[in-house]
């Protein structure tokens, strides 16, 4: 990504497309040169169906940025959690009757186009809105308002299930007490590896900070 930066910097360009392996997951950089992750390009998307009534619905994961959450809240579109990966996505959509849906990898779902992630068709999808908007993507994306999020991992000697230890589950609740609805915590076991995924986001970047460390410190302890 630090080379596409580069280039749109220097060639002055609207907009660099960055597509994974497999081409089914797409970033952008906008004119300044800031990465546009997939929880943004999803909000450019639902923002453009949403002002041509066409957005009855949005699923994103548990680790999609809250402030995707927030914004499409304040459009009154429905948005949903699923579990991370395309699959539990793609449940989701189809139990909701919805075609759109994404993660923060950039991996998005337009259901009533393709039946999985495609990267081109999300870019267009993207570059469409921008041309009916007559906005640079830095300006329509400057309209959702990420929150700082912060994630840890926790190396586990073994699989182990923390969801019923009373310590982490008290300064878990302590911690969301002093987010006070502005904020998320989500410990998440690894699918593919022996860790666990602390995250904390919230508005204040220290308190995140601080919450993130003290959460993970503690689950150390409790899975030696």
């Amino acid at each position: 990504m630090q080379a596409l930066q580069e280039v749109v910097q220097q060639e002055q360009a609207d907009v660099g497309i960055a597509l994974d392996g497999d081409g089914d997951r797409v970033l952008f950089v906008d004119s300044n040169g800031e990465i546009v992750d997939g929880d943004e390009l999803l909000y450019v998307i639902a923002q453009h169906r949403h002002s041509h009534n066409n957005c009855n619905g949005v699923v994103g994961t548990q680790m999609s940025n809250l402030g995707l959450e927030l914004a499409l809240s304040e459009m009154n579109i429905p948005f949903e959690r699923a579990k991370v990966g395309d699959r539990y996505v793609v449940e989701a959509l189809k139990a909701n009757d919805w075609v759109l849906g994404g993660e923060s990898s950039g991996h998005i779902l337009c259901g009533e186009l393709n039946t999985t992630g495609d990267g081109i068709v999300s870019a267009l999808q993207v570059m469409r809105a921008l041309a009916d908007a007559n906005k640079t993507l830095a300006q329509l994306k400057s309209e959702m308002t990420k929150f700082p999020q912060m994630m840890i991992n926790v190396n586990l000697p073994k699989r182990v299930d923390i969801s019923q230890n009373l310590q982490i589950n008290q300064v878990v609740a302590e911690a969301e007490k002093r987010l006070d609805g502005r904020g998320r915590v989500l410990l998440r076991p690894s699918g593919t590896e022996p860790v666990i995924r602390v995250m904390v986001e919230g508005e204040d970047s220290v308190l995140v900070n601080n919450l993130v460390n003290q959460i993970a410190d503690l689950v150390r302890q409790q899975v030696k």
